[in-house]
């Protein structure tokens, strides 16, 4: 990935900055794909002087970087996110571990370009350094038939795996040109254990999708599997909503609120690989055992008995 390629206004050099013509040309088809009429183009902050990396990348790490391509077999599915999710937990459950298991419900597919006409793709991608793969993905595929999934053609597949791929890789970048155009852009995620993925997955959408009508008066809610494991799931939700420029901050605080109250309610833990951090700890209090508390109090007070690492985080200062 190259700066050129990939811009990061702010952190960038000047001349990466984008200019009117470029925010402009977006503006059209983000308007259209989002439903809700965006703002004039905002001006991007000047660039923060950052200091050079003081960290080379290994020489061993470059060889293994540049070494032979690793055996690649790689498919798409479409059909509903909750047979698409069947699915994935009979991948799991089975001992296959897939290198890329991402299932996108319908509306992320859209929005993305990876997959039309209403239905949620799972997109599977097996590799290995030493042995083929063939075998794991054909036992893949048979699961995933046996949830009621759709192979697509291996052109259309391949497509849609080669959208959803460049879609995510320039998801940081494109969130910045849709908040300067005045488009507020979050994210969250969650975990959850099987038999209440389904549930937790609709009780959030709509409690998110209700805080962002009454917040910003309208948004869009999508949902992605990002981690799958034999006994639950990671549920990774983006919200797009129209924003008020200086009121960002206070817009998405009531939403992530909103959102973590459902996914508490319906049984998710308050974060999955986000972590804890200030925003979370309301929510972290609730769910923290009192015994793991207290012995985190004990563990924190003998190896930072002054209270220099993160305090008032985790625990109280």
């Amino acid at each position: 990935m190259t700066a050129s390629t990939y811009p990061v206004w702010g952190w960038g050099r000047p001349e990466e900055e984008p200019g009117p013509a470029e925010l402009e040309a977006l503006a059209p088809a983000a308007q259209a794909l989002l439903g809700f009429p965006l703002q004039a183009p905002e001006r991007p902050a000047a660039p923060a002087a950052l200091p050079a990396p003081r960290v080379a990348v290994p020489s061993a790490l470059a060889a293994v970087s540049s070494a032979e391509p690793l055996d690649r077999a790689r498919h798409g599915l479409g059909r509903s996110f909750q047979a698409g999710a069947a699915a994935v937990r009979g991948l799991a459950q089975a001992g296959l571990e897939p290198a890329t298991c991402r299932l996108l419900d319908a509306a992320e597919a859209a929005l993305t370009g990876t997959l039309a006409g209403g239905e949620a793709p799972l997109l599977l991608g097996f590799e290995s350094a030493s042995l083929p793969v063939d075998g794991e993905l054909a036992a893949a595929l048979e699961v995933c038939a046996g949830a009621g999934g759709r192979v697509l053609e291996e052109a259309a597949g391949a497509d849609a795996g080669a959208t959803w791929r460049a879609g995510f890789v320039r998801a940081p970048y494109l969130r910045e040109r849709l908040l300067l155009l005045g488009v507020l852009v979050e994210t969250f995620e969650t975990a959850v254990t099987w038999e209440r993925l389904d549930a937790l997955v609709a009780d959030v959408a709509a409690a998110a999708g209700a805080a962002l009508a009454q917040v910003c008066g309208a948004g869009t809610v999508t949902c992605r599997l990002t981690h799958v494991y034999p006994d639950g799931a990671a549920p990774y939700f983006t919200v797009l909503a129209p924003a008020r420029r200086g009121s960002e901050l206070g817009q998405w605080a009531e939403v992530k609120a909103a959102a973590t109250e459902a996914v508490l309610a319906a049984g998710g833990t308050v974060t999955h690989h986000h972590a804890v951090g200030r925003d979370h700890r309301p929510w972290y209090d609730r769910q923290r055992p009192e015994p793991f508390a207290a012995a985190l109090r004990a563990a924190k007070a003998a190896v930072d008995p002054a209270g220099v690492l993160n305090p008032g985080v985790l625990l109280d200062a």
